[in-house]
């Protein structure tokens, strides 16, 4: 069972990734450098498959910035162990 984020997304400012990260197109090299620059101060919660962190921040990335479904999951990728 997943615990709740203890990190709170809800007020987290996303334009770091809404601001460059843009369609049509979305750029890989772009956006996942965007998505890493926003979310790798939290990589030690997004990676704890014991919480909710990931989702949580998926779920507002999306509604801030009007993301394709997996967008950054599919695009962005860096060998096995994922970014």
């Amino acid at each position: 069972l997943e615990t709740a984020c203890k990190e709170d997304f809800a007020s987290k400012n996303y334009t770091i990734i809404t601001s460059k990260c843009k369609g049509p197109n979305y750029p890989a090299t772009v956006c996942c450098s965007a998505f890493k620059d926003f979310a790798c101060p939290f990589a030690e919660v997004l990676n704890d498959e014991k919480n909710d962190c990931a989702s949580t921040m998926f779920s507002y990335i999306n509604i801030y910035g009007r993301y394709p479904p997996g967008i950054f999951a599919n695009m962005c990728k860096e060998g096995k162990e994922g970014l």
